[in-house]
């Protein structure tokens, strides 16, 4: 009998060794391997900055070098006005009574430059500058004899009425043409535009393209009439950015010629 028991529990005890010798099998074929070493996360390509990303002032950043358009040089400098020419011409706005302000030559690093400004805040007697008008000085005289001489009188015949006031759209102004990379010769005080003419009588004589009949006339006659006095002479017609206002300026041009539309 006790052999009997003693092969029953060797018998047990080879059972259980087996079965646990197929659980760690098990176990060990379920349980994944690990790799030796981690895979590096991938890296999300670079793409274009946002709105949202802003450069720190502090860090010299601006951005990526494509996205920033090459600064345009700056023209060279226009040749200096001898000392006697600019006096010359403070005389002579003084000899026609404007009234007017020196100002201190202007300069700017992207070329912009006015040699002998000056503030025109009439173009002589009884014809007010509104607002005042910042020209270099051979420009502002070229306005203010053409207001006077050929404008002024043209009035009276075409409108029975006296030049009061003059609407300056814009004199002087750091900018380049519209479109263009070369600079306005508003950057150079050497344009006036007009946007208007107040007579005596209360009327307001508007530059636009449809101008009543009898104002059509007189800016008709301005208009051309300034093709000479000055070098370029802009207006309704000649493009949208002109289409409210006279543009007149001094811009030298081959063998003394002119642009006028």
């Amino acid at each position: 009998m006790s052999k009997v028991l003693g092969k029953i529990g060797a018998l047990g005890t080879a059972v259980m060794a087996a079965a646990a010798i197929s659980l760690v099998g098990e176990a060990g074929a379920k349980a994944p391997k690990l790799p030796a070493t981690a895979p590096a996360p991938q890296l999300r390509p670079d793409g274009p900055p946002t709105r949202r990303q802003e450069a720190n002032p502090s860090s010299g950043v601006v951005g990526p070098p494509s996205q920033i358009p090459p600064a345009a040089p700056a023209p060279p400098p226009r040749p200096a006005v001898p000392t006697e020419k600019m006096s010359e011409c403070i005389g002579e706005l003084q000899a026609l009574g404007v009234d007017f302000s020196r100002q201190a030559p202007i300069t700017d690093p992207a070329g912009c430059s006015v040699q002998n400004p000056v503030v025109l805040k009439t173009f002589g007697k009884g014809m007010k500058v509104t607002p005042d008008a910042l020209l270099d000085c051979p420009m502002a005289l070229a306005a203010v004899r053409f207001m006077t001489e050929i404008a002024g009188p043209e009035a009276g015949r075409d409108l029975g009425s006296e030049i009061v006031s003059i609407n300056n759209a814009s004199g002087y102004v750091c900018r380049p043409r519209q479109g263009e990379a070369k600079l306005s010769e508003h950057a150079y005080g050497d344009a006036l535009d007009v946007a208007g003419f107040g007579l005596a009588d209360g009327r307001h004589i508007d530059v636009r393209v449809d101008a009543p009949d009898a104002d059509a006339k007189f800016l008709d006659a301005v208009r051309k009439a300034a093709c000479g006095p000055f070098k370029t002479v802009l207006g309704p017609g000649s493009d949208a950015e002109h289409a409210l206002h006279f543009h007149f300026d001094l811009e030298p041009r081959r063998n003394g010629s002119t642009f006028c539309q």
